[in-house]
């Protein structure tokens, strides 16, 4: 394992659309400490021809093509292929901001091990219009269980990096979870961690037509499965904490409730 390195992992699967774009984002952010393993599920459209191209030019990235068992086998394996001591999953249509990787790099010199780094996170839709900024200010465990409309979670791993001894203590991605790793392995890290959320903007996360997001928020399954997920965690709960989390929870969505109104009544005059 190398110390205070990044090792960016893109899991892709017939993603010529956007993997030029990827992989040039990471080369502009200018930051030597870096490696960038792209894993590839057997693509058959131009993206292995346009990962090699690079490659073969840039010495920080490297690559594996094979079939796989979804994008948490490919999480995994990217993961095992890791040599940096610090994490960062950045999705084939997603992005950073400028000179984030040198500011997270900063920041982790004075982190303990193991940490959890987060920021803000863009939300673009296909139109490419700004349709929200997720700030994940409150990461401690219990205030994730508020759920998501009381505390936010982090919306994209563009925005997040963590130490990889994270794994050592809660293990990798179910591969048998398709849809929910993200969630699972948030709600198990801040249990084993150090967090840290910083006012700043590191990540871009593009919503757009077709993505198995963007279906799934559409559908309303999302928030089903968030719900379902929560609740899970919730039962493990002595039942006094149940009990004292249910009151919060109703408190705060009845004062955002509030807020709603008020800010309606006041647009009216």
């Amino acid at each position: 394992m190398i110390l205070n390195m990044i090792s960016i992992i893109t899991p892709v699967y017939n993603g010529e659309r956007f993997i030029e774009f990827c992989l040039q984002n990471v080369i502009a952010q200018n930051c030597s400490d870096i490696e960038h393993i792209i894993v590839d599920g057997g693509s058959t459209d131009k993206t292995v021809e346009i990962i090699k191209q690079y490659a073969e030019k840039y010495s920080h990235i490297s690559w594996i093509s094979e079939k796989d068992k979804g994008q948490s086998d490919a999480m995994n394996k990217g993961i095992n292929m890791a040599k940096g001591e610090i994490l960062s999953f950045l999705n084939v249509d997603d992005y950073y901001q400028p000179n984030v990787l040198n500011r997270v790099l900063e920041i982790f010199k004075n982190l303990p091990n193991p940490s959890f780094l987060v920021g803000n996170c863009n939300l673009w839709n296909d139109d490419e219009e700004l349709i929200a900024i997720n700030k994940p200010k409150k990461m401690h465990f219990y205030d994730l269980l508020l759920g998501w409309d009381v505390n936010p979670f982090p919306a994209n791993p563009s925005a997040y990096f963590y130490h990889k001894s994270i794994h050592e203590k809660i293990g990798l991605y179910d591969v048998e979870d398709h849809d929910a790793m993200d969630l699972h392995f948030l709600l198990q890290t801040v249990q084993v961690a150090t967090v840290k959320y910083v006012d700043e903007t590191w990540g871009n996360f593009r919503v757009i037509q077709g993505t198995k997001t963007y279906n799934s928020n559409q559908n309303g399954e999302t928030l089903k499965r968030i719900k379902t997920i929560l609740e899970s965690y919730h039962q493990k709960l002595p039942f006094d904490l149940r009990v004292k989390l249910a009151l919060k929870r109703q408190f705060y969505k009845k004062k955002k409730g509030l807020e709603r109104r008020i800010k309606y009544l006041t647009s009216r005059r």
